[in-house]
């Protein structure tokens, strides 16, 4: 392919080409051409400074684009004529080059083709047509335009001998290079063939050898035909010098090598003459023991086959070749997987539902699922292990969970961390023939453990990551499909293993971060956050025990009371799970400990009062219920990773011209809700006795406390929807009433998430009523029925349904709709039907 054509595939995939004009006709391909006997040379052209390149006459190449000043001289040559100056800058690196540090003779150049790259640069394909010499620069700013010369080659000499004998040695000379390994377009040769001018043979090789700037300008600038192809001949011995030393470095290269080979076969001849004489080493017996553990492990016919073949490869090999300790290492880690061995499972459900309920409170329906999998496989010995995801906040026991799961089914258990990975290889292992090789995390938890049906806990999942390595959740998805891990294959060793005895038990904090595909091989198991009593329950059962022996305690030395317990949860913590509750307790047992080594105490009470005392003021405090109905105060509910919160609403109105103003660190999503609300409030202004000239007389400020933190999320549609309301109608919002849910243009209320940590951090404020959407009836029932009973639950489908209830009786208007109440839980609540329930 020449020069020409590669440069026309460069531009195959373009998609903005602009148009060829004027004297420009097809050759019978995709390529243009132009007769540069019929196009004028204007007296000025735009110049484009090129950097590490000459462009000779008649050569078409690509050049990209990428200064200010280059660009805007490559659109103004498109505007008019489409020629443009080509010089070369004699310091490549030089950013923007001066009128001096330009070459002054260069080439004029036809743009053929022109493409916008999506990084702001332009590609362009050009054609030289002749050389020239700047005579004036016309113009420096935005963009060089000179007045230049067209330079013509002298007349031949009227002998053409010489000529023709410098053409047959440069010819001669480029067959040489070629067959050094110089790198040139395969039809060089052929191209050469048919050029008959020394001119253009000069400008023709100069172009395509690879030229330093200095030598190919010095090319360029020589006029005489055959001065210049004398000047290329010169070069070309030049380089053919470089290229035979080159030559002669590889030569010396090869003779090291067969330096090695020899003595490689004179170990040979040693060896065999050590065994004529009786002298073999161990080697022999070092084999004989591989293979009696080949034949030990008890492998399937095919992993049995492959490893007997590499054993007998390893006998002819010398001790000292590097790949004999490769295969070695190989056929190590084959011996050492567990073919066959398996745990026999211990399959009593009461023995595995009372480990369960030791090692952790609640997580009901986790232990649920795992006393399932025991009943069916008590009942079919050959059944496929599950593959569970526990998806829930940090802390919460999703990963002790997993160990639990293994001592309750006297399995092996294997934790393998996945957080941070981005290389395909940690998980399908690496190819053997890289240097420093070896199988994926799966196959080393594998043999570490030794048995084919262990539960393996793989933590994180959902911080996989990606690179140009590789992408190691889409290798996930054959370890975790059952129909698929059953002949699992891993990259160093290249043979399948059998995963589907094994259980695996992933953990994820965010779901939404684990790819679709992946996500749907596994049985996502849901793990909410703690509550206050469950917490106070779990440190009076296990946290207070670990951490007083922890920390060198007697039981004697210390007390927690329930008061004191309940203070440190609330004040000093704000999670959904234990770890930073177990960190205050391990505190507090310290600072203890610190007492009595000093003898300023043997016993310590931990209560509501001692325990500011040791650890200081409280870190978190709560916000004071209201005690009164406020105009344009809503009590809303909200969910974080720490558990349920409730938030107030603050409206105020105050002289303007109906604008909405939003502080408090307001999401995107939650905006839009506030800007809803106004909508609807609105467009039912007559409905809701909104007076008429509200809109143009008030500007309105929603905030919502807490500055300092974020908040976002479509739960808190009521809650905004009622305080403008309210602050419309100067109508009250009982103080004893919270609520949560999204509410659209039409007014209806739409289902939300959190309904258990939100309705539990409203009985902790001490708020009994609670606004729902009827269509989270269903959510009810996770619930605690102990804190359910103490809850009455409004089950609303429209705003007018809320604002009946949180207005204020005695001046509320909204009595039309009425919605369901449930009064802990004694009274069930209607029926949502299909569309609400969608």
């Amino acid at each position: 392919m020449d020069f020409k054509a590669r440069a026309d595939l460069f531009f195959k995939a373009s998609t903005q080409i602009v148009p060829i004009k004027e004297n420009w006709h097809h050759n019978g391909g995709d390529t243009m051409s132009f007769n540069d006997k019929n196009i004028e040379i204007p007296e000025s052209l735009p110049m484009l400074p090129i950097r590490d390149i000459v462009v000779f006459p008649y050569m078409i190449l690509p050049l990209f684009v990428g200064r200010e000043n280059s660009i805007i001289a490559v659109e103004e040559s498109l505007s008019k004529s489409r020629m443009i100056f080509l010089a070369s800058q004699k310091d490549i690196a030089d950013e923007n080059p001066s009128a001096d540090g330009i070459y002054q003779t260069g080439t004029i150049a036809m743009i053929m083709r022109m493409r916008k790259l999506s990084d702001g640069r332009i590609k362009i394909l050009v054609q030289g047509i002749g050389k020239g010499k700047i005579k004036t620069v016309t113009k420096s700013h935005p963009y060089f335009e000179v007045g230049i010369e067209k330079i013509e080659d002298s007349a031949p000499a009227q002998t053409g001998i010489s000529s023709e004998a410098l053409m047959r040695t440069s010819k001669e000379h480029i067959e040489k290079i070629i067959a050094l390994g110089k790198s040139l377009p395969p039809d060089i040769l052929l191209i050469l063939d048919d050029v008959t001018e020394a001119g253009r043979l000069a400008d023709l090789i100069a172009s395509n050898v690879g030229l330093k700037v200095t030598d190919a300008q010095r090319v360029l600038e020589t006029t005489d035909p055959e001065l210049r192809l004398k000047l290329v001949n010169e070069l070309l011995v030049k380089e053919l010098e470089i290229l035979g030393v080159q030559q002669k470095i590889k030569t010396q290269a090869k003779d090291e090598m067969s330096k090695t080979q020899r003595e490689y076969f004179l170990r040979e001849q040693m060896k065999a003459i050590k065994n004529e004489l009786g002298d073999a080493d161990s080697k022999s017996e070092e084999m004989d023991e591989l293979r009696a553990k080949v034949l030990k492990a008890e492998m399937p016919a095919h992993v049995e086959s492959e490893a007997l073949k590499q054993l007998h490869r390893l006998e002819r090999m010398h001790p000292d070749a590097s790949e004999a300790t490769m295969l070695r290492t190989y056929l190590d880690w084959i011996i050492d997987l567990p073919w066959s061995n398996v745990t026999e499972d211990r399959i009593d459900l009461e023995n595995a539902k009372q480990i369960l309920d030791d090692d952790h409170y609640e997580l009901a329906k986790a232990k649920e699922r795992i006393l399932e999998f025991l009943a069916v496989r008590k009942l079919k010995d050959t059944i496929k292990g599950p593959i569970l995801c526990f998806a829930g906040p940090p802390g919460v026991g999703k990963t002790s969970l997993g160990k639990s799961i293994a001592r309750a089914m006297g399995r092996e258990y294997f934790r393998i961390a996945l957080g941070g990975v981005k290389d395909e290889a940690e998980i399908r292992g690496h190819r053997r023939t890289y240097v420093g090789a070896m199988p994926g995390k799966i196959i080393q938890a594998l043999r570490q453990i030794k048995t084919r049906n262990p539960v393996i806990v793989l933590d994180e999942i959902d911080k996989l990551g990606s690179d140009f390595r590789g992408d190691p959740s889409a290798a996930m998805l054959e370890v975790l499909d059952p129909e698929q891990n059953h002949s699992f294959r891993d990259n160093y060793l290249n043979l399948d293993f059998d995963l589907s005895k094994a259980l695996f038990i992933a953990t994820a904090n965010v779901l939404e971060n684990i790819p679709a595909a992946l996500r749907d091989r596994m049985e996502i198991i849901q793990i909410s956050g703690y509550t206050e009593s469950d917490k106070l329950l779990i440190t009076k059962k296990h946290l207070i025990a670990r951490q007083v022996e922890a920390n060198g305690l007697k039981p004697e030395n210390v007390t927690f009371t329930d008061e004191g317990i309940k203070f440190l949860i609330g004040h000093y913590t704000r999670e959904a799970g234990l770890r930073n509750l177990e960190r205050e307790v391990g505190s507090v047992c310290r600072k203890v400990a610190k007492m009595v080594v000093t003898n300023q105490a043997h016993h310590y009470e931990i209560n509501a009062v001692t325990v500011p005392e040791l650890l200081g003021p409280p870190r978190f405090l709560r916000d004071e219920k209201m005690i009164e109905s406020q105009v344009g105060i809503v009590t809303g509910l909200a969910w974080t990773q720490a558990g349920g919160e409730v938030l107030y609403v603050e409206a105020l109105k105050f002289k303007g011209r109906g604008q909405l103003m939003l502080t408090g660190q307001l999401g995107d999503v939650m905006k839009e809700s506030a800007h809803a609300a106004m909508s609807y409030a609105k467009a039912h202004a007559s409905e809701l006795d909104i007076a008429e000239d509200f809109f143009e007389k008030w500007d309105i400020h929603v905030h919502l406390p807490a500055g300092a933190i974020p908040k976002d999320g479509p739960s808190a549609g009521v809650t905004l929807t009622t305080a403008l309301v309210s602050l419309m109608t100067d109508t009250p919002v009982r103080h004893d009433i919270a609520m949560t849910g999204e509410v659209t243009l039409q007014g209806r209320v739409l289902p939300v998430g959190g309904i258990r940590e939100k309705c539990l951090a409203a009985l902790s404020q001490g708020i009994r009523e609670i606004v729902i959407p009827l269509a989270n009836q269903k959510d009810l029932t996770d619930i605690p029925e102990e804190f359910r009973a103490k809850l009455n639950f409004i089950l609303a489908e429209n705003v007018d349904e809320v604002f009946a209830v949180a207005f204020d009786k005695s001046k509320s208007i909204y009595g039309k709709r009425t919605p369901s109440v449930s009064k802990g839980g004694s009274k069930k609540p209607k029926t949502p039907t299909a569309a609400s329930a969608a």
